[in-house]
């Protein structure tokens, strides 16, 4: 254990400050929120994955605002468990990208979420009283890791029954809608996926992810949420507001996925 685990909320821990990524050959800094009432009870949880971990629960740790996710979630009725993964600066935009591009090099979103899918997620299940199936393992990030949980969805959604896509970077994949259709086809899983977007943005983002979810709700086996801030920009800042709006949505049964 990291001994910054002392500078941390009572239930946030550093799990590792060199968490071994096989699919990569790298290492990560990986933290965990655990439920305050986690230590008094046999009861199993769900697990929120998140990637950008050092924006999620420290000031120190982030870069701009923190999320505040583990003030957030202390303060609500049901719990969920939240598994930070740092990004790996240099090679974040290749991480959280699944495609090569001649300005931005090669993607290795596969074996990230490979990483994530093949050997996190099974340590923390082995690990700590998680529930372990797909309806209760959800996956969020914004900007570049609101694409690459996009693709964690879509690529895994015998995984990943939920996911939060924040001010995903769709303009870096050109060829998105036929992705999309290409992934989309490959099961019949129901799914629930929550998008999130500022007005303020720039560069289109609103206009791009209302593109998707237009082509999304054509599918009755995905339940899709919108949610478009007026005043909204691309910052830790605006993603900490919306994070509580999607935390209530986590809980939500779907109301349209017919099956």
């Amino acid at each position: 254990m990291d001994d910054r685990n002392s500078q941390l909320a009572p239930n946030v821990y550093i799990l590792d400050t060199a968490f071994y990524m096989p699919q990569l050959d790298r290492y990560r800094r990986i933290w965990l929120y655990l439920p305050p009432e986690y230590a008094d009870t046999d009861r199993r949880f769900p697990v929120l994955y998140m990637h950008d971990g050092q924006n999620l629960f420290e000031e120190w740790a982030a870069f701009g605002e923190e999320w505040a996710v583990d003030e957030t979630i202390d303060a609500m009725e049901r719990k969920c468990m939240v598994v930070g993964i740092d990004n790996g600066g240099e090679h974040r935009l290749k991480e959280y990208k699944l495609h090569d591009c001649a300005e931005f090099g090669t993607g290795e979103g596969r074996p990230y979420l490979a990483f994530l899918t093949e050997t996190l997620k099974p340590f923390i299940d082995r690990t700590y009283r998680t529930k372990p199936a797909r309806e209760h393992t959800w996956i969020a990030g914004s900007s570049m890791g609101g694409l690459i949980s996009y693709f964690a969805a879509l690529l895994y959604p015998h995984i990943y029954g939920k996911a939060g896509i924040f001010s995903p970077s769709f303009w870096l994949q050109n060829d998105l809608q036929e992705q999309t259709h290409m992934l989309v086809q490959r099961t019949a899983l129901t799914q629930q996926l929550y998008f999130y977007a500022g007005e303020k943005e720039g560069a289109q983002m609103a206009e791009r992810v209302r593109s998707i979810t237009q082509y999304l709700k054509q599918c009755t086996r995905l339940d899709v949420q919108e949610v478009y801030n007026p005043e909204g920009d691309h910052s830790e800042a605006a993603w900490r507001e919306s994070f509580r709006d999607f935390y209530h949505w986590l809980w939500r049964r779907p109301e349209r996925i017919v099956i």
